[in-house]
């Protein structure tokens, strides 16, 4: 689950927001949506600076309890450390290669993202 699918959930004005709640179905669903810790730090500032603390607290309390969130180690955050200066004149975030490296490294072959780069990287995306 990338900061795109998040944030397209808590903004109503999002373009996305209405596909987003369909696919996903909203908290307390049973299906297991993965991400990591870096995810967690991106999106909670996204939301905090950009819908304000009532879409912060329902981020906290409704959304990432439903997250099995995976802690970026020292090893994978080197990896995409690598992988992103290589890469510079791209212009895809470090968050986004560290969710590349991690999927890549847990075969993990869809995400849940409204983020173009994702589908560029070769990924399968949803909804």
């Amino acid at each position: 689950m990338d900061s795109s699918a998040l944030l397209a959930l808590l903004d109503s004005d999002d373009a996305h927001h209405a596909a987003a709640g369909e696919w996903v179905g909203g908290p307390g669903r049973r299906a297991l949506l993965l991400s990591h810790s870096y995810v967690v730090v991106e999106t909670t500032a996204l939301v905090a600076r950009r819908l304000g603390p009532k879409a912060s607290k329902v981020l906290i309390d409704a959304w990432l309890p439903e997250l099995s969130v995976m802690y970026v180690d020292e090893e994978l955050h080197r990896q995409a450390m690598v992988a992103y200066r290589k890469e510079l004149s791209r212009r895809r975030s470090f968050v986004d290669r560290v969710s590349f490296e991690w999927m890549r490294h847990r075969q993990v072959d869809t995400a849940f993202a409204f983020d173009a780069d994702f589908r560029k990287e070769g990924f399968a995306v949803v909804p």
